[in-house]
Order: C-alpha cells, then sequence, then structure tokens
C-alpha cells in the first residue's frame, strides 16, 4: 500500500470512527441521554466544575457542552469537528503506516537483490571452479 493510499484509508476511517464512536465514549465516560451518571467520571468533573464556580456549573462550560451532547446528540457542526479531528488523526496515522510499509518494502526489495546477486556470483565461482578442474 502506497503511502498517499494509506493517508487516505486512514483519515476516512479516522473521520466515520470518531463521528461514530464519540456518542459511546461519551457514554462511556458518564455523560448520557438520561443525564450524568452517578459516580462517574463526568460525575467528577461536574463536581469540580461546580466547586470552581461557587456552586453551579457554568453554561458553556467543558461539562455543560458535553451533557448536552451526552443527552441530545451532537450537532452538524459538532459532527463536522469531531470528523475533523478523527480525519486529521486518521490521516497522520495511515501516512505512518503507509510510510513504514514503505520501508519494509524496500527492504524486501533490497534482500531480493541482495540474493540475485549472490547466485550470480556463486555461478561464476562454480563455473571457475569447473573449468579450473578441467585444466
Amino acid at each position: 500500500m502506497g503511502l498517499e493510499t494509506a493517508a487516505i484509508t486512514g483519515g476516512a476511517v479516522g473521520a466515520m470512527g470518531a463521528v461514530l464512536m464519540a456518542p459511546v465514549a461519551l457514554s462511556v465516560i458518564g455523560f448520557t441521554s438520561a443525564g450524568i451518571a452517578a459516580g462517574s467520571y463526568a460525575a467528577s468533573m461536574m463536581s469540580a466544575a461546580a466547586t470552581t464556580n461557587g456552586g453551579g456549573v457554568a453554561a458553556g462550560s467543558l461539562v455543560a457542552i458535553l451533557q448536552s451532547a451526552g443527552a441530545s446528540g451532537f450537532t452538524a457542526f459538532a459532527n463536522t469537528v469531531v470528523a475533523s479531528i478523527g480525519g486529521a488523526l486518521g490521516t497522520f496515522v495511515g501516512a505512518g503506516f503507509g510510510w513504514l510499509s514503505n520501508i519494509f518494502q524496500k527492504r524486501r526489495e533490497q534482500k531480493k537483490r541482495e540474493e540475485e546477486i549472490e547466485a550470480f556470483l556463486f555461478g561464476i565461482a562454480a563455473g571457475a571452479l569447473f573449468l579450473w578442474s578441467k585444466r
């Protein structure tokens, strides 16, 4: 697989994966459609935000945004942002795999060339030995 193909594939998979997995991730950390789950990481975040703000969670804060997304899903804009971030990360990872694949492919090709040269030199040596034995 070429570097470009790996990067494009990684970007597409990253974008789709991020959009599909973001709601699952929110639910896992405690931002559910029924509210913040008791004892979860989200509950810890909410407690810290409330303590910092004197007892309430500020509108527009990270906790408020994540709770809104957990309760009602992502907006089109939020999905675009998540897909962009996932696509960028996927492109980076895909390009890395493509780069490594190219390195290993070049090493295999180099090893094959070395084996062909060794076989050629062995043939020359065997032929020379044969001719020398016939003197």
